[in-house]
């Protein structure tokens, strides 16, 4: 390393320190030092066309791969534009570092042109964030940047640096380790604790195992697995857990909660032991709070201290990085066979499977069936948010961890085709595919420049009911079909009032999603009949680069089971007739 050099050289520096595979962003006046210095540089940068598209970009990589995802934006609306991204990495619990640009020192709190207090506004969907007032203080901050992203429960951080700061001479060197005196992470669980959830283990008769998003941050599968085969334990996941425990196991209950499976639900609510591993027990998996597992004792293990007792009072709370406890768990606890417990189970699983009907149209069930046929187990599959999301966690099984990438705490639409491209970029020899409904998709669709110019090969399934589909679907059940705003057929000749059932409904779709794949440069295929969809996506997934594939489907088609909001979890919706 020289001994002298910009700001703007120390944060290239710092990212090559930090073995930083990726970066993803758009520049703009106040980090044109920065992209000064990256011209010709070794760091593999992709320009992306709308900032969030940069941060969902660097999410879905640090999802996909373990590693911190890396985003740079400029000051101002650039900042700004990475709010959403931040939020949702914050709620799913993503390491990311985000490097934006700020206007001069000088000018701060001056309403100077592209000015915007990034602190203030990152606060709340932030892990922490900077203002590097000082060039001296920069390599230190953007050490600590990194620790704190990928350390603890990780999170976003953000490094908010001045153009003059990037100007100026940096003579320190990048720190090898840094020590923060108010941040200390408890990695291993207390013995004692340890000691009580192995004999709560061994007592219990219908005991259940619930994971969450910690598992996969902490790399926590194997010694998961462990535990349930040691214990005969089934294991059902959240949203963000999926993955962890092979879906193909007889033990394995699938996602629970609101759209969950029926028999993960009943299983949670008649457990005497409720296991929670990594998850943060929130209102989607709960319903009705006094009726959550209400004959349960309740172990959490969660290296977040704050999470514990925050929404469900439990009995043996273990503070800990979930990899390191769960390891001390397997050493003490006894191999034992929790038969009658398990037969009820597959009972269950018998008797309230995942079902569809089909019909004339596409069902988007038998499409999610049929990616996973055509796939591979080492595919990753990402999501947009709605009814696409729901089926793609219900009907494809899931047998490893990282290849399942959805917002789950936020719930962000357009997030599943740039964390796709981020995805990719990680794990360039695997097929990745990006789950769409046809309102998602259009939230980001500009990404599809940048997957096209940079060979980024990632399959986009858009299941096109022509609605907003999970805002239809409550409309349908709850709204007495008062369908507001959620048709995406509707213009300026529909009448006011329409339950999606007359004659006046136009036929054409906007936009014509092949037609605008091909605008791209990429490939675009189109199916309505169900015939059609095997090939279709054999199709699509041997063709070279990126390809949106469109299925057409019903619009009346929803997602079961269900739980109406508030109720308890074994009270589901099934279908309606």
């Amino acid at each position: 390393m020289k001994n002298k050099m910009t700001g703007a050289e120390m944060i290239l520096h710092a990212l090559k320190k930090e073995n930083v595979g990726a970066v993803f962003g758009y520049p703009g006046g106040a980090v044109l030092d920065i992209f000064d210095k990256l011209y010709g540089t070794d760091i593999q940068f992709y320009l992306t066309r709308h900032e969030q598209g940069a941060v969902h970009a660097a999410d879905g990589y640090a999802r996909a791969s373990g590693q911190v995802g890396v985003c740079l934006a400029t000051s101002g609306p650039g900042a700004t534009n990475l709010v959403t991204g931040l939020a949702t990495a914050h709620m799913d619990s993503v390491p990311i570092v985000a490097i934006t640009g700020q206007v001069h020192t000088h000018l701060i709190g001056n309403d100077a042109f592209q000015e915007a207090d990034v602190v203030g506004i990152t606060r709340p969907v932030t892990k922490h964030n900077y203002l590097v007032k000082s060039v001296h203080e920069l390599p230190i901050i953007l050490k600590s940047a990194f620790y704190i992203a990928r350390s603890g429960r990780p999170g976003p951080v953000v490094v908010d640096v001045p153009k003059d700061i990037q100007q100026q001479i940096c003579p320190e060197s990048y720190p090898d380790k840094v020590e923060i005196r108010s941040y200390k992470p408890t990695v291993k669980g207390h013995p004692q604790q340890i000691k009580k959830a192995a004999q709560m283990i061994a007592a219990a008769n219908r005991p259940v195992i619930y994971a969450g998003g910690g598992v996969v941050a902490s790399g926590a599968s194997a010694e998961l697995r462990e535990l349930a085969d040691t214990a005969d334990i089934p294991v059902t996941t959240t949203l963000m857990g999926l993955g962890v425990y092979p879906e193909t196991e007889a033990k394995a209950l699938k996602m629970l909660g609101m759209h969950g499976t029926a028999y993960a639900n009943y299983a949670v609510q008649e457990c005497d032991l409720l296991i929670a591993i990594g998850a943060r027990f929130d209102d989607r998996v709960t319903g009705k709070l006094d009726k959550f597992a209400s004959k349960a004792k309740i172990i959490h293990i969660d290296i977040d201290p704050t999470s514990i007792q925050k929404n469900v009072k439990v009995d043996l709370p273990v503070v800990g990085d979930v990899k390191l406890v769960l390891a001390e768990i397997n050493k003490v606890i006894e191999k034992k066979q929790n038969t009658d417990w398990i037969q009820t189970i597959l009972t269950w699983k018998k008797e309230h499977p995942l079902q569809y009907n089909g019909g004339s149209s596409i069902s988007p069930q038998y499409v999610i069936e049929q990616v996973e046929k055509v796939a591979n187990r080492e595919t990753i599959i990402t999501t947009e948010v709605g009814q696409n999301q729901m089926w793609a966690a219900q009907f494809y099984k899931y047998t490893k961890p990282r290849t399942f990438l959805s917002s789950g705490g936020l719930g962000t639409m357009g997030y599943g085709f740039p964390a796709a491209i981020g995805a990719q970029v990680a794990h360039p020899d695997k097929l990745v595919v990006d789950i769409a409904g046809d309102g998602s998709i259009q939230m980001n669709i500009q990404e599809l420049a940048t997957a096209v110019l940079y060979h980024i090969p990632v399959k986009i399934i858009i299941l096109n009911n022509q609605s907003l589909g999970m805002v239809r679907q409550w409309q349908g059940i709850f709204y007495d079909r008062r369908f507001s705003s959620s048709c995406l057929r509707r213009n300026i000749n529909c009448p006011p009032h329409c339950d999606g059932s007359g004659d006046m409904c136009p036929k054409e779709y906007v936009p014509n999603f092949v037609k605008l794949a091909e605008a791209y440069g990429a490939a675009g295929y189109f199916a309505d009949k169900t015939e059609e969809v095997t090939p279709t996506l054999e199709k699509a997934f041997n063709t070279p680069g990126p390809v949106i594939v469109e299925f057409k489907i019903s619009e009346e088609e929803n997602v079961y089971p269900m739980v109406p909001a508030g109720a308890p979890i074994d009270k589901m919706i099934k279908g309606m007739a």
